[in-house]
């Protein structure tokens, strides 16, 4: 059942409203940054996702394709959400560790699916995900 949560970047200038289910999965990727950064994600459409303050609070990065929108707060440095396309359909990538109001047991219990961005191979796991 879809829930509306409020997530945040540390020192709290970036601030979201995402209604999601987690129940309906998380995903972890292997591709560089998401090993270097430990990222844990859901997905949800626009209409599912309202920025509480300015875009003037974030920076952006990409690599490689420049297919993501990787949004850091510029302050603290944290990522708590970034956004993409899928096939022409606009997606948000919510870091679930950065949900202020979710209960540890909805993390626990949330399925997770690992994906091998590092070869470009999203629809297959990598052989190993025990790092992530």
């Amino acid at each position: 059942m879809k829930k509306t949560y409020q997530g945040s970047c540390h020192c709290g200038a970036v601030r979201y409203q995402t209604d999601l289910d987690l129940n309906e999965g998380t995903f972890k990727c292997n591709c560089s940054i998401c090993t270097k950064t430990r990222t844990w994600l859901a997905t949800v459409s626009p209409d599912a996702f309202r920025l509480l303050t300015s875009e003037a609070e974030l920076t952006e990065y990409q690599f490689n394709q420049k297919s993501i929108h990787h949004l850091f707060c510029k302050h603290c440095g944290v990522r708590s959400f970034g956004w993409g396309e899928d096939s022409g359909n606009k997606f948000y990538a919510i870091h679930v560790t950065c949900l202020d109001d979710v209960e540890m047991d909805e993390l626990v219990n949330a399925p997770i699916t690992y994906v091998d961005g590092r070869h470009d191979n999203w629809r297959s796991p990598p052989t190993e995900i025990r790092h992530l």
